[in-house]
């Protein structure tokens, strides 16, 4: 049988900031299978429970209760049983693609998944990936292990599709079905399929690429143009700070022209802007080009934590504070405001380079998940504030908030240092921010 859109059962793999809220709003129209191999992860949204607080948790309780109804065609199932795979026939994997401690794509738990799915694979399968990658790589890497697996060959037994993820974590305006969706497919077929599919669940509207590989480069330079556009302000930030002047002062009196771009300084992480761009220098050099701007911006944005941390120490000396042994607060680990997601967050870059001068460094953040901080960074993080505890420097590092209403003099000396990275508070309360 010939795959359409009527007759597609969909398996979405891997339940995490992206995937949850595709397989809610699938799951309204579709019958949903969502696959993680964490079986913590499967329990917890099989009692309609969301750590990431990504999902609509009225939606997820419906789609869930759809499931059980008797000959229901929609509704949402879970599983990390790689068996329970086998009732589906279109596989959307939206799995994790990091970047490894050298800054080169880590496609691990994309090869895994793949794998995983060659073993369960059968005639006129469709899968359909989402996670960032680099151009190429949904052919070049993945496809070829689906076919070894398999045993089936591409494009005559089974096919693929690309539909970049642009899930926003925290967002709540810009979500999932407001925000128009690329795709793309292997033939010219599937890719009606596939846009015919994401069509059905996407008010904002699809926009079929031509090729696979258009789609992924497309998602690539997504987030590579906004970190080369941040970094230029951040590189302003350093120049204004050696002149004496506040960069927001600068951007403010260049935002009155119509066409200026009025980007923020500020620690660029998440699990986008700060990873895809190596994944596009990678496939450059593997070419034979050296990307020039896209590496330098990522430079000048990685050396942002340590400046806002040296530029903190100067500003205590200036006050007459011993350094060694003095006790700072950081408030905020997440990558974004009103957010839980700590994913390749760059707080932990101020807080290392201030334990490296001495500091005694705490981290505040109500939003972050104790466990999960300690897991993925090995560090310490408080969900409340010791009343009794007095500190020498305070740096907002995120926006939420609590933090914009935050009673600071109960913290503070009357020599305290407060850094604000966001440039969201009073600049009465500050003595410096980017």
């Amino acid at each position: 049988m010939q795959l359409s859109v009527n007759n597609s059962k969909i398996a979405v793999i891997g339940l995490g900031y992206v995937g949850l809220p595709l397989a809610i709003e699938f799951a309204k129209k579709y019958k949903v299978l969502g696959f993680d191999i964490n079986p913590s992860r499967v329990d917890e949204l099989s009692h309609g429970k969301d750590r990431t607080q990504e999902a609509n948790l009225k939606d997820l309780s419906e789609v869930i209760e759809n499931n059980k109804i008797e000959n229901s065609k929609t509704g949402l199932c879970f599983s990390s049983n790689k068996e329970d795979l086998r009732g589906y026939n279109v596989f959307i994997v939206t799995v994790p693609t990091p970047i490894d401690q050298f800054k080169s794509p880590d496609l691990r738990p994309l090869i895994k998944a793949s794998e995983m799915l060659g073993s369960i694979l059968k005639s006129n399968d469709i899968v359909i990936y989402e996670s960032t990658v680099y151009p190429g790589c949904t052919e070049e890497e993945c496809v070829p292990v689906l076919e070894k697996i398999s045993g089936l060959k591409f494009n005559l037994n089974f096919f693929a599709g690309y539909s970049p993820e642009r899930i926003n974590p925290g967002d709540k305006v810009n979500t999932l079905t407001k925000i128009k969706k690329v795709t793309s497919g292997s033939t010219l077929e599937i890719a009606n399929v596939v846009d015919e599919l994401y069509a059905s669940i996407i008010t904002a509207g699809t926009y079929k690429a031509p090729s696979i590989k258009v789609a992924e480069a497309s998602k690539a330079i997504e987030n590579a143009q906004r970190d080369v556009n941040i970094s230029f302000i951040n590189e302003l930030a350093l120049i204004f700070d050696r002149i004496g002047i506040d960069t927001n002062d600068v951007i403010d009196a260049a935002g009155t022209k119509w066409n200026f771009l009025k980007y923020q300084p500020g620690l660029v992480g998440g699990h986008c802007i700060g990873v895809d761009p190596y994944y596009l220098a990678h496939k450059a050099q593997a070419l034979g080009y050296h990307p020039q701007v896209i590496l330098s911006g990522r430079r000048v944005n990685d050396n942002m934590g340590p400046f806002v941390a040296e530029k903190v120490v100067k500003l205590m000396i200036q006050k007459d504070h011993k350094i060694k042994g003095s006790r700072a607060l950081i408030m905020g680990i997440t990558f974004k405001e009103n957010c839980p997601d700590v994913r390749n967050t760059r707080v932990v870059d101020i807080y290392d380079e201030l334990t490296q001068f001495g500091l005694n460094v705490d981290i505040y953040d109500p939003w972050a998940d104790v466990d999960e901080v300690r897991h993925e960074y090995d560090l310490e993080v408080l969900n409340k504030l010791n009343a009794e505890i007095i500190y020498d420097a305070i740096i907002v590092a995120v926006a939420h908030d609590e933090f914009l209403h935050f009673d600071y003099s109960k913290i503070k000396k009357s020599n305290s240092v407060i850094f604000d990275t966001k440039a969201c508070l009073n600049r009465t309360l500050v003595d410096g921010r980017l």
